[in-house]
């Protein structure tokens, strides 16, 4: 998989890609990052990327010729050019999914009061959103959209983990727990250590359900509304809601 990412901050990035899983799949040659100055692409005598707003208003916005230049630098056919902006769609885990099935990726740091529109209508394919709030420039969301995506590239990671990290199913994760047993007179819940896989698994599901029910119960909504949801986490909504969701946090017990 290749990523290029277009930046007027290249530096932002040098820790990113040289730590953790990232960095692994990098050296493993599974995905290829790209970091471009979009500064090169400017060959006014101060390299300027940005401007005034036509029709008058605060801030600056990113100029198309040099900008234009960077993508076309990268963009040798139909990938996806992803626009970081807050106007747009919501970045979520199937989002992940979908574009870790690319093979090439470019990504565009939106910055200031955002870019030329004429860029978004030209080149831009997806306009993507990490959150409802404003951050000072699009690169946390790029690296946010590329620590998720290459993640479930296959062969990153193992599958078996990948199946049980949050979010799988619509649900959020279970209590995790570990050694001491007793920890200032809490115990680890009693089925954990029961050495039975099935109510361990039962557990582990009904402890997903509820605090998916209880912090976002949205995502349950919206995977039923697809006809996402197996018969048996639908059974365990039913059973919660009409004893209400409880409103307190993970316990274990």
């Amino acid at each position: 998989m290749n990523i290029h990412i277009l930046t007027l901050f290249p530096d932002f990035f040098k820790g990113f890609l040289e730590s953790s899983i990232l960095a692994r799949a990098i050296k493993r040659g599974i995905v290829n990052i790209r970091i471009v100055n979009i500064r090169d692409f400017a060959f006014d005598k101060h390299r300027s990327c940005d401007d005034y707003t036509y029709g008058g208003g605060p801030g600056m916005v990113l100029k198309p010729e040099p900008v234009s230049r960077a993508l076309e630098s990268v963009k040798k056919g139909n990938e996806r050019v992803i626009y970081t902006t807050p106007s747009g769609k919501l970045f979520n885990q199937e989002m992940a999914e979908e574009l870790s099935r690319e093979s090439d990726l470019i990504i565009l740091c939106g910055r200031y009061e955002g870019v030329d529109q004429r860029i978004i209508d030209m080149y831009v394919t997806d306009e993507v959103s990490i959150g409802d709030y404003i951050l000072s420039g699009g690169e946390i969301a790029a690296e946010v959209i590329v620590d998720s995506t290459v993640r479930v590239v296959k062969g990153v990671i193992n599958d078996v983990s990948l199946k049980e990290e949050s979010l799988e199913n619509g649900l959020l994760e279970y209590p995790q727990y570990t050694r001491p047993e007793v920890f200032r007179e809490n115990r680890v819940p009693p089925v954990l250590l029961s050495g039975n896989h099935e109510e361990i698994r039962k557990w582990r599901l009904r402890k997903s359900i509820e605090k998916t029910l209880r912090v976002r119960p949205e995502i349950i909504e919206r995977r039923k509304r697809e006809g996402k949801l197996p018969e048996e986490i639908l059974e365990i909504v039913r059973e919660i809601k009409s004893k209400g969701v409880n409103n307190e946090t993970d316990k274990g017990n």
